[in-house]
């Protein structure tokens, strides 16, 4: 209770901080939208359609979180898996402009076409089995059980091999 009444507050506080401002036009320059025109252009050699889509208001924190996450060479996921993870996610979506993107991405990070199909495959077995647990609607606490016994083992076995 006190965490649902600490929420109202911050939602009650976050309102009237709008509607104090709600007078003011936000402008696309005020979100640096210019600016990430003018590193999309330098960072892809041209903005593409689909950024100049977005709303500018919104388009240099959609440009910022696009660069720092897919873009970025440093982070703990390889580009390769990412542009996976993207396939498997836009083939069950379904998005025919993002399988399109991440299957040629996947390939410039150097995903094989094996790699490619295995991705959208374990995307099918995803999708099957997700169908059948909430379809059947089964028991959230067992099905937890058992899968930690099922790893538990796998561990151990894993362990055993080395």
């Amino acid at each position: 209770m006190r965490e649902l009444s600490g929420m109202v507050a911050t939602l009650a506080i976050a309102a009237t901080l709008a509607l104090a401002d709600a007078g003011r036009p936000v402008l696309a320059d005020d979100m640096g939208a210019q600016a990430a025109y003018r590193d999309i252009e330098q960072t892809l050699g041209s903005v593409p359609g689909f950024f100049k889509l977005f709303p500018e208001v919104g388009i240099a924190g959609a440009w910022a979180e696009f660069k720092a996450i897919q873009l970025n060479p440093n982070t703990k996921l390889s580009g390769k898996t990412k542009e996976l993870i993207g396939l498997a996610v836009a083939a069950q979506i379904p998005c025919h402009y993002c399988v399109y993107f991440h299957t040629a991405a996947a390939k410039l990070n150097g995903a094989t076409d094996e790699e490619i199909r295995e991705a959208v495959a374990m995307a099918a077995v995803s999708r099957h089995w997700s169908a059948v647990l909430n379809g059947m609607q089964a028991d959230f606490d067992a099905f937890r059980r058992e899968t930690d016994a099922v790893v538990t083992l796998a561990a151990a076995k894993a362990a055993k091999s080395q």
